[in-house]
């Protein structure tokens, strides 16, 4: 099966039960219906192949969808708080996903096994990775205490330089 351009919606039909909808595009018709997570979704990113998508969720998982066949491949589980971003390299072999955890976890998309784990100080709200090299930038939560807390300011920070390990 092989759907032309899909969008998923999430919506929970009581506690603790989050319901993925797939719909046809443009016109929104209900293509199925899948139990994604045990709480609300938080977020969602495709691979740049298409042949998975991502989704974060306040339950602190990731879970990994085939897209052909609308079934989970693997979730990853080493997040403590809710899922906040997700970002699939360039090639998609590596995702990364961030929460208010004081790290970023980088796994290999194939097998699930931690790549790396980017420390940061403060909760993360963002990650995105270069469109055609092995660099994450993210930003953090981190005003508090470092900054004027009256004005609008932000650092955006990489992983990937050649000094990184």
């Amino acid at each position: 099966m092989i759907l032309k351009i899909l969008m998923i919606t999430y919506t929970s039909k009581k506690c603790c039960d989050c319901l993925c909808s797939v719909l046809s595009y443009p016109e929104l018709k209900p293509i199925q219906s899948i139990n994604a997570h045990p709480s609300n979704c938080i977020c969602i990113k495709f691979d740049p192949a298409g042949r998975y998508f991502a989704t974060g969720s306040a339950d602190a998982l990731v879970s990994l969808w085939d897209v052909e066949e609308l079934v989970c491949v693997r979730c990853f589980s080493r997040l403590d708080w809710p899922v906040r971003t997700l970002s699939f390299s360039h090639d998609g072999k590596m995702l990364a996903s961030a929460s208010e955890d004081h790290f970023i976890d980088i796994a290999e998309v194939e097998t699930g096994e931690k790549l790396w784990e980017v420390q940061c100080d403060s909760p993360t709200f963002t990650v995105a990775w270069h469109p055609k090299r092995p660099l994450l930038a993210y930003a953090c939560d981190d005003k508090e205490g470092k900054y004027d807390n009256n004005r609008e300011a932000g650092t955006v920070k990489l992983f990937g330089l050649p000094n990184d390990s």
